[in-house]
C-alpha cells in the first residue's frame, strides 16, 4: 500500500475529486474482501480483450452483477452477497 500515500498520488486522488478509502497503518483486513473479489474477477472474467473502456465498464458491470447476485460463497453460509446482506438486514 505504499503507492497510496505517495504524495504525488493522493495530490492526483485529491484534484479528481475521489475520497481516498484508508484504514490505520498495519490494518489491512478491511481491504480483504476487495482482494478476494479482484482475484475472482481476474479468474473468471475475460477482460484483456475489451477493446475500449465502454466495453470494459460492460464486462465489470455483469461480472458485479453475477457476483452479487448469482454467485455462492461458502463464506457467507452458501448465500450470495445480496442473499447474506438481507439475511443480515432482517436478523
Amino acid at each position: 500500500g505504499v503507492h497510496y500515500t505517495n504524495p504525488l498520488f493522493q495530490k492526483k486522488v485529491k484534484e479528481l475529486g475521489i475520497t481516498q478509502s484508508m484504514s490505520r497503518r498495519g490494518n489491512c483486513w478491511d481491504n480483504a474482501p476487495m482482494e478476494s473479489f479482484f482475484g475472482h474477477f481476474k479468474d473468471e472474467v475475460e477482460y484483456k480483450g475489451c477493446k475500449s473502456l465502454g466495453e470494459l465498464k460492460h464486462v465489470v458491470n455483469a461480472y458485479m452483477k453475477e457476483y452479487n447476485h448469482h454467485r455462492y460463497q461458502w463464506g457467507l453460509n452458501k448465500m450470495t452477497p445480496d442473499q447474506y446482506r438481507s439475511h443480515l438486514l432482517a436478523a
